[in-house]
């Protein structure tokens, strides 16, 4: 071989790693960040398999495989399709269910796949699996996913081993339930306790105080014991409201970079005009200086990117908490190709945070936003009409690899904003959207 052929092949074989290095290995670690698989061994004859929106599937998923040890290994539904179940002797699916009865974002491929007329009928005669499922008993479809999961299995004749068990709202019995069953069947014992420490309320104001809706409170906090401040922007604050044993989650809305932890509540009346639990106690009761239990959840699927790719935030009302957080990381970070898209009832009332937005925008850390205030004109605007007007730029952006965050009103906002995507993107782009865990959602 000449000597020219093989500086050729030698510059042939350095592209091809340089290509690997640059596209493929972050591709798959970024693959691998979006959906953690915790613990994995050769050999586990039990599978873990969860499906989460907002991650308290992941973390009962987590603490499960941990009390499981080396016989067990940890998958999220997006890499489990159902012909691969038969590889393990049993499988225990933690599921949620997203809205009157859908699956979760993760879980969307999983589900178009049982729902094929194909997967009926025989074919996981020798599985054994059980569910935990993961619901709001407000909705009509309680736990919808988890019982269509149900019913799928039993049509593919596995074997159920036991009824499958209903979370509505983390009732901790439920939990308990299946902490019970564990034991029963595996000799393990799961480790039901959260954890919570003491944090202090260190301030509290209202963000809208001429807003034309119900008062939202901003709420600073820090840990009562000068504990470090850990989290990371996308996870979520769970709060013991009082002596009553309820908790209340909440998105936090800022990183710890900035000394505090953000809270954004609103004021929630019951039908009798009465206020809620959690917001009576968190937006007045306690007083600055009192302390709460407070557990932070880690949501590893609603994380900013760890590179400066494009980013789209769309939310509306209280979810701007969630959006500011993954904003103020991006900032940090010097990622400034970022567009906001958001909805409230009034600009000069309700635009929680908005000089913090407008100065981003003027220093170039923000490249655009763009904003529906509802009642500021005699027709109704709101986030999907502006996702719609902006079509063109929004394929531009996603062709460019960028991810979309929505955060907030599940009903009606992020169904709206749903249906304007896939209206926007066609049906091949709206699922390599999805493909390439370029849409991520924590809504409510």
């Amino acid at each position: 071989m000449s000597l020219e052929a093989l500086f050729a092949l030698a510059a042939v074989a350095a592209w091809l790693l340089l290509t690997w290095f640059t596209l493929f290995r972050p591709a798959r670690r970024r693959a691998a960040a979006a959906h953690p698989t915790g613990m994995a061994h050769d050999g586990a004859r039990t599978a873990v398999v969860y499906a989460s929106q907002t991650g308290t599937a992941i973390e009962l998923a987590q603490r499960t495989v941990q009390a499981l040890g080396r016989q067990a290994v940890l998958l999220p539904m997006g890499r489990a399709m159902p012909d691969q179940l038969a590889a393990y002797e049993q499988v225990l699916f933690i599921v949620s269910t997203y809205g009157e009865g859908d699956a979760p974002d993760m879980a969307q491929a999983f589900h178009a796949r049982m729902l094929a007329p194909e997967s009926d009928g025989a074919g996981l005669g020798g599985l054994r699996a059980g569910i935990l499922a993961l619901g709001d008993s407000s909705y009509h479809h309680f736990c919808g996913f988890g019982m269509a999961l149900d019913e799928w299995l039993q049509r593919r004749d596995a074997t159920l081993l036991f009824d499958t068990i209903r979370v509505d709202r983390g009732d901790p019995r439920a939990l308990d339930a299946w902490s019970e069953q564990l034991s029963r069947l595996f000799q393990v014992q799961l480790d039901a306790d959260v954890r919570f420490d003491a944090w202090t309320l260190v301030e509290r104001s209202t963000s809208n105080p001429s807003g034309a809706g119900q008062p939202c409170h901003e709420l600073h906090w820090r840990p009562a014991e000068g504990a470090p401040l850990e989290w990371r922007a996308g996870d979520i604050a769970k709060i013991q409201i009082g002596d009553s044993g309820e908790h209340r989650e909440y998105s936090i809305a800022s990183t710890p970079a900035e000394g505090v932890l953000r809270l954004l509540v609103r004021e929630h009346r019951r039908p009798d005009g009465s206020l809620g639990l959690g917001s009576r106690w968190l937006g007045s009761e306690l007083a600055p200086g009192g302390a709460a239990s407070l557990h932070i959840r880690s949501n590893p699927l609603f994380r900013a990117p760890e590179d400066d790719r494009p980013a789209v935030f769309v939310g509306n009302g209280t979810g701007i908490a969630g959006l500011r957080a993954l904003l103020q990381e991006r900032v940090e970070r010097g990622h400034h190709d970022n567009w906001l898209v958001f909805g409230e009832r009034t600009r000069a009332g309700d635009f929680h945070w908005g000089e913090v937005f407008e100065a981003w925008l003027q220093q170039g850390r923000l490249q655009r936003m763009d904003l529906a205030f509802s009642r500021d004109q005699a027709e109704k605007r709101y986030v999907h009409h502006l996702l719609r007007e902006a079509a063109a730029d929004l394929r531009e952006w996603a062709g460019r690899g960028a991810v979309l965050y929505v955060c907030g009103s599940k009903d009606g906002m992020a169904q709206d904003v749903d249906r304007a995507l896939r209206d926007i993107l066609g049906l091949h782009g709206y699922e390599a959207l999805q493909q390439r865990h370029g849409y991520r959602r924590d809504v409510y």
